[in-house]
């Protein structure tokens, strides 16, 4: 059976609505992906680290009770597992503030064996973290040397502007090794300058052949070399938008399973096919942004499953 593995940081997010706390949820981009997955009943694992404490504890049991397998994760001693403080604006977007006191050693884990058509999802700021860039690289490229599916989202956020310079050849090995990306208008402009879509493709072309960029609440754009098409979002008034890019994600990883696409095919997609993965991703989203959760409701994971 084909795996999914997701990569980032741990957190618990706790959320603030007019400098009151109204929510405490175990997050980080790539956990939101694989709890949504988890409640779909996919087999996706977490590649992470968090600490042996109380925060880590209530992370780890409730991964665990939401079908994501834990076995890659690093559970340090000695440090304190992260915590964000997420500050929801009037159009309930969120600003962060993040603590952290991670040990010495850095994600501790043996990695595991990846397969042909595995699918690997990482990114953000933990996807191009210096601390452990050697061990995520060395991944990263048996990954893909074993032809699985890469999904790279940068997710990359204003307050690493100051250092975009020592970051960004990682940023570009990270595109290099994905057969998808799956990138934000607000990530090209900071990283590249782009203010368009094409401007963006123009760029992440050179580096990977599809290219997802959505644009918040305005569309979402598919540039590939088959397919060149817009897709309309819904509109909403959202209860929050933490973790909707993440379920975004998520959506498309089961899109690629559901309909059992391989490697191989992603650059010769139709355009039908390409429709479907973002319709999935659409829902995923919408559904999110409808309450505080950062992942999609058991509810809703019914419903797409047909039970």
């Amino acid at each position: 059976m084909r795996k999914v593995y997701t990569i980032g940081e741990t957190v618990l997010d706790i959320v603030f609505k007019n400098l009151q706390p109204v929510a405490a949820k175990a997050g980080g981009s790539m956990l939101n992906t694989a709890v949504s997955l988890g409640r779909l009943g996919l087999p996706v694992h977490f590649i992470s680290e968090y600490g042996i404490d109380t925060v880590g504890e209530i992370i780890d049991g409730f991964l665990n009770s939401n079908g994501v397998d834990t076995q890659y994760v690093y559970h340090y001693a000695d440090g304190k597992s992260a915590l964000a403080l997420a500050f929801l604006d009037e159009k309930n977007n969120a600003n962060y503030s993040f603590y952290k006191a991670y040990p010495p050693q850095r994600l501790d884990v043996a990695f595991p064996e990846v397969k042909q058509d595995d699918i690997i999802m990482f990114g953000s700021f933990y996807g191009i973290t210096l601390e452990i860039r050697d061990i995520l690289r060395k991944f990263l490229h048996h990954a893909r040397d074993n032809g699985a599916i890469i999904i790279y989202d940068p997710n990359f956020r204003k307050s690493h502007l100051f250092e975009l310079d020592k970051l960004k050849p990682s940023i570009l090995e990270n595109l290099s090794l994905a057969s998808i990306v799956r990138c934000s208008n607000e990530d090209v402009e900071m990283i590249f300058g782009a203010k368009d879509v094409d401007s963006a493709y123009h760029i992440i072309r050179q580096y990977c052949p599809n290219m997802v960029y959505t644009a918040s609440s305005e569309a979402v754009y598919l540039r590939t070399p088959s397919s060149s098409n817009t897709f309309p979002v819904n509109k909403l008034e959202p209860v929050s938008t933490i973790g909707a890019g993440d379920n975004f994600n998520a959506g498309v990883v089961y899109g690629l399973l559901k309909h059992h696409l391989k490697k191989a095919e992603l650059n010769d997609l139709q355009a039908d096919t390409w429709t479907n993965l973002i319709s999935y991703g659409v829902q995923f989203a919408t559904e999110v942004c409808l309450s505080y959760d950062n992942y999609v409701s058991e509810a809703f994971a019914k419903t797409i499953n047909g039970k």
